[in-house]
């Protein structure tokens, strides 16, 4: 038996999902130019464009990195996941997982956390040394051990006065 993939669509996952699945939307009527009917490409199946996108969250690969062979045109699986994210698709799927989980195992609604951190490492600075961004800023200049130490005669003048 072959080793399911995360990002493969069980049969059981899909009966749940379909009925969620936004309807096509059609060419907008009031565009001059009408195709003849049956003209232009034939809407893709939804259960391989679910796929597809499913592979896309799942592996993080880029749109255009979809393999084409089981997935069809990766600009139309796009349009779609467009499409449904704006008919909200993806907030129905989610709720219909949370509402299902909390069937089965129960959410505790009353007590929630959020983990998270925003503030600056506080040893970090010793291990990474100065900010590179920092490199164009003014400081105390040190000198060679042999050198005279730099100092100009005149604390800073005008490009207007005379030297």
């Amino acid at each position: 038996m072959s080793k399911v993939q995360s990002w493969d669509v069980s049969d059981l996952f899909w009966q749940k999902v379909e009925p969620l699945v936004p309807p096509r939307l059609g060419r907008p009527k009031h565009k001059k130019f009408q195709r003849k009917p049956g003209g232009g490409r034939k809407a893709m199946n939804p259960r391989v464009v679910f796929e597809g996108i499913v592979f896309v969250l799942r592996t993080g690969c880029q749109w255009k990195s979809l393999p084409k062979e089981r997935f069809g045109s990766a600009s139309s699986i796009h349009q779609y996941f467009r499409e449904w994210l704006k008919a909200g698709f993806f907030e129905k799927v989610w709720k219909a997982g949370l509402a299902e989980y909390d069937e089965m195992e129960g959410i505790s609604w009353k007590w929630h956390s959020i983990d998270g951190a925003t503030t600056k490492a506080p040893l970090a600075q010793e291990a990474v040394g100065p900010n590179p961004t920092d490199r164009g800023k003014k400081r105390k200049q040190t000198t060679h051990p042999r050198r005279r130490a730099w100092c100009p005669s005149v604390d800073s003048r005008h490009r207007s006065e005379s030297a």
